[in-house]
């Protein structure tokens, strides 16, 4: 993805975290565009995700009209938030392993948990549809977002600028302090089920 990183051992790319590969000397690779990655942020650079979101609320706040808490309000959001954001990332499993691991603080020592984390999120959304709401899966829920959020804050607070891959490889959305509301948000929903 980024032929100008080039180094004499294996490794992987500061830029997206891709494992890279060995250089075939025969191989002559096709001049590609300049990669300008995120380029210059503005509202729109958000815009996927503010649509996502709003779905989601939207979705949430029809489905709990019938009997209509906030109980069932932030069920429903959680779902929907686990549901889709796991979608995303299933979409492209090894890209989104590959740039995961390099904001995760679990991951960049387990590489293998970022092809696994999609499928704990898809695990909590399909649980609690299914309505296992149970204090045990929130607390887990609460400590894995919680983890995301912290490996999230440290890239934040050393200004490095990542793409974010909460909503996999296939849209590009940078990592700033949407992602550290987003797993921390989540965290925060999960302790006020616990505790309602």
């Amino acid at each position: 993805m980024h032929p100008e990183v080039v180094q004499d051992n294996p490794g992987r790319c500061p830029k997206c975290g891709m494992a890279l590969v060995l250089k075939d000397p025969s191989f002559a690779p096709v001049k590609m565009a300049e990669d300008k990655g995120l380029g210059v942020l503005t509202w729109k650079s958000y815009l996927p995700l503010i649509v996502i979101i709003l779905l989601i609320i939207i979705v949430s706040t029809v489905v709990s009209l019938n009997q209509f808490s906030v109980f069932n309000f932030i069920s429903y959001f959680m779902i929907g938030f686990f549901l889709v954001f796991a979608g995303f990332k299933l979409i492209d499993l090894k890209g989104f392993a590959q740039g995961y691991y390099t904001y995760d603080l679990f991951a960049q020592r387990f590489f293998p948990y970022g092809y696994v984390y999609p499928f704990i999120e898809l695990g909590f959304g399909l649980l609690m549809l299914y309505g296992i709401i149970t204090p045990l899966l929130l607390w887990i829920e609460v400590i894995v977002m919680t983890f995301s959020g912290i490996g999230v804050a440290i890239k934040l607070a050393k200004h490095e600028k990542f793409q974010c891959v909460c909503l996999g490889t296939v849209l590009k959305v940078p990592l700033s302090t949407i992602t550290l509301i987003e797993d921390f948000g989540m965290a925060i929903l999960a302790l006020i089920l616990i505790f309602r």
